[in-house]
Formats: structure tokens, sequence, C-alpha cells
């Protein structure tokens, strides 16, 4: 399970995911089910798609890449990400469809995903990550099964897992998209009658999509849950660690639902010196060589001598934009 987590998210994920199979002695591309959100579907998609750990890390490090279905592509992650900062949005309310559907149906959407429509439109493109993953794989789905691609329809609400049974059969390239389109950020992407956006509006890793699939062992890589209390002096770090709290609790909750499957669940996020690399900002890419070397280090500690899960009480004071629903 890959979450979001912008782009120093998946240079986080990837250290992490070294460090997985350094410790476990495994190849992640021949696990039963791989999903991702968001950044996380980048991830998923390229590793269902064949690409390795040590490919992807090569990536990250702007190494070349001369064998392997990411072999000769060229990615320039100051430029082909969009920025550190979102443009100039659109006027207007992002989705009124959705927010009139969440009213008539009693609130029943998770409050980021209210707070998504309420957003305006973005302006930004996020056709160069669709390039990438097209590159590797140019229509179709992998031919492998379990890849799961999560975003949010933005205009029914509907949670929209690309690559399971029921969902929209779409190209992986547009799923990605669809998925990665932070809303306010980046333009919604179209897929048939339907926009699209960041399925981490519903939920940053949507853990309880692991439950009912018979999985004896489940590990999630979670760039932006932290179980580290500090207390933070600068105001836009405290910003940041009550979202991560509030994201925090939400798969504290959604794990319950796949330990209740009988599946044990390992939940990697970053601690205290990850949380220093990663700074108040997610898409700042000056900070991605620092977040590698930082996710590399402490992932491997964290794995070799995993500490337990808190309880959820620790983090119930976060208040109700936590609430479970959907």
């Amino acid at each position: 399970m890959l979450g979001g987590g912008g782009v120093l998210g998946a240079a986080w994920m990837v250290g992490a995911l070294t460090a997985l199979e350094a410790e476990l002695g495994v190849d992640v591309r021949e696990f039963d089910e791989l999903v991702g959100t968001s950044a996380g579907s980048v991830l998923a998609g390229l590793l269902g798609a064949g690409v390795s750990v040590a490919d992807l890390l090569t990536h990250q490090l702007d190494g070349s890449i001369d064998v392997g279905p990411l072999a000769g592509y060229a990615w320039d992650y100051e430029k082909d990400t969009g920025g550190d900062r979102p443009g100039l949005p659109k006027v207007g309310l992002g989705s009124r469809e959705l927010l009139r559907r969440n009213a008539l149906h009693l609130r029943h959407l998770p409050p980021t995903a209210v707070l998504s429509a309420i957003l305006p439109e973005g302006r930004g493109s996020i056709e160069a990550v669709g390039a990438m993953v097209g590159h590797v794989v140019p229509d179709g789905w992998p031919p492998r099964g379990g890849v799961t691609v999560v975003a949010l329809d933005y205009d029914t609400g509907e949670r929209v897992a690309f690559g399971r049974e029921g969902a929209p059969v779409v190209d992986l390239p547009a799923a990605v998209m669809a998925s990665c389109a932070i809303p306010g950020w980046y333009q919604p992407v179209r897929i048939g009658a339907h926009r699209y956006i960041d399925g981490g509006a519903w939920s940053s890793t949507n853990l309880d999509l692991m439950a009912g699939l018979g999985l004896d062992e489940v590990y999630v890589l979670a760039p932006q849950v932290s179980f580290v209390r500090d207390a933070p002096t600068h105001w836009r770090t405290r910003v940041e660690r009550q979202w991560r709290n509030r994201v925090t609790l939400r798969v504290l909750r959604e794990l319950g639902k796949v330990h209740d499957d009988g599946a044990e669940v390992t939940v990697l996020g970053p601690g205290e010196e990850d949380l220093e690399a990663f700074g108040s900002n997610l898409m700042d890419v000056s900070r991605r060589p620092a977040v590698i070397a930082t996710s590399l280090r402490t992932s491997a500690v964290a794995l070799h001598d995993p500490a337990p899960l808190p309880d959820r009480a620790a983090f119930d004071d976060v208040g109700s934009l936590s609430e479970d629903v959907g």
C-alpha cells in the first residue's frame, strides 16, 4: 500500500521500498497487491509494470537507466512536477455537484472530499507524470493482476479504485494522472464523462481497500502519516503536524478493518529525522536528495526493529475532521 505525499512523499517511499526489500529479502514487484494513491499511484503503477525498486532509486537520484522499462526516459524533477507552489487557480467552486450530493446524502463524504469541492479548480498540468507512466505502459493496464490506482470522482464524490472489478476501464497513465490531480493545484482529469481528482481527497492511503482480499500481511508506506508527537514552534509546521495527526487517525481507523480481516499490518511513516528533512512543503523538490538519504537510513531501522502502533486515542484530540466515513 503506497500512500499520497507529493514529490517528497514519493522520494521517501522509494527509500522505504529499498529498505523494505533489503529487510525482507523480497522483490516488492511480486507482492499480490500493489495499491497506490496520488504519489503512491505512480510507484504502484511502475512497479506493477515491472520497474524495479533499484531503478526507481536510480531515477530519483537522477542516474542513468540503461535497461528495463524506464530505460532512456528523461525526467526533470524541477520542471515536470510543476514547481513547488500552485499557480493561480480558476475562480469559483471546484465541484458544485459534489457539494450538492453531499448535502442531499447528509454529509456522507470525508471532510477532505468536501474541502476539495470547495477549492477552485487548479490550472496545473499533470501530463508529464502521465507521459512517464505511458513510456512504460502506453495503453491498457499492467498484465499482472493486483494493481489498483485510487482516485475520487469529482462530480459524484465516489471513490474509484481503477483496476478493480466494477471500476471504469481506463489506461494506466490516465488513472495515475487522475489519482495525482491535487485539488486546487492541478486540473481535474477527465475520463469519459467524469472528472477525477487526487485519491487522497478520500484518504491518504485508502488502506481499507486491502480488507476482504484474504491477505496475510500488508505493508503500508504512508508519507503523510507520522506517530511523532512533537511541538514545533513555527506556525506553518504546526499546521502541517495537525494535518498529519488527522491523516494518522484516519489510517489507524482504516487499519482496524484490515486487522479484522485477519491480516498483519505494518505501517511505516516518517520519523522525526524524516520530518525535519521534509520541511512543511511536500512539493519542495530541492529537499528531495535529503529526504531520500534520510529515508534509506531511518526506514531500515524502523523495519528492523518496528515499534508497536499507538492507540487511536492518542490522536483523538485532532478534531472532527478525522471522523471515519465512507
